[in-house]
């Protein structure tokens, strides 16, 4: 197992791709193993950014998210990711606090217009939090969702449109 300074501040947690049976609810009831902070093998660091980089995508794997984000983040963040060392697209619309063994999580999304928001929000979440945990091993103690607007196909269209001829 390795250490892993998950926000780079010193704070570390330890992740082992060993599942271990636990009452979590998941299928199963496999949760991800954690073990001992230091080992003598040495020391893994995962940055925040990486956390809020699996978040968002495993956001967006989610049937009925149409982007991630506010309208002005979303504007803001394509013209950063078009920029040389722009933020990634990935994380726009994903905010995460990280501790020594605990994440929490929050994501401003949009979804399509009819879709369930409950049921959309509620898969976004599941999805996010068993990604984040399978993958970094840390416990994801909240994810915290806002769903900003209501996709309607065709609508960008009718935005462009002059009101002059």
């Amino acid at each position: 197992m390795a250490e892993m300074d998950v926000n780079g501040t010193g704070s570390t947690a330890t992740a082992s791709r060993a599942p271990v049976a636990g009452a979590s609810g998941r299928p199963g009831g496999m949760e991800p193993a954690r073990s001992q902070l230091v080992t003598e093998e040495g020391k893994t660091r995962i940055a925040e950014g990486v956390v809020g980089k699996i978040a968002g995508l495993a956001a967006r794997e989610i049937p009925g998210v149409h982007s991630m984000g506010s309208g002005v983040s979303r504007r803001i963040g394509q013209l950063r990711s078009m920029m040389p060392g722009g933020v990634d697209a990935s994380r726009q619309g994903v905010s995460v606090e990280v501790g020594e063994k605990e994440a929490a999580i929050d994501l401003d999304l949009v979804t399509w217009y009819g879709q369930s928001i409950v049921d959309v929000c509620e898969a976004v979440r599941r999805n996010v939090r068993d990604r984040v945990e399978s993958m970094t091993g840390l416990k994801v103690v909240e994810v915290n969702i806002t769903v900003d607007d209501v996709y309607v196909e065709g609508e960008q269209d009718e935005e462009k449109e002059s009101r002059v001829r």
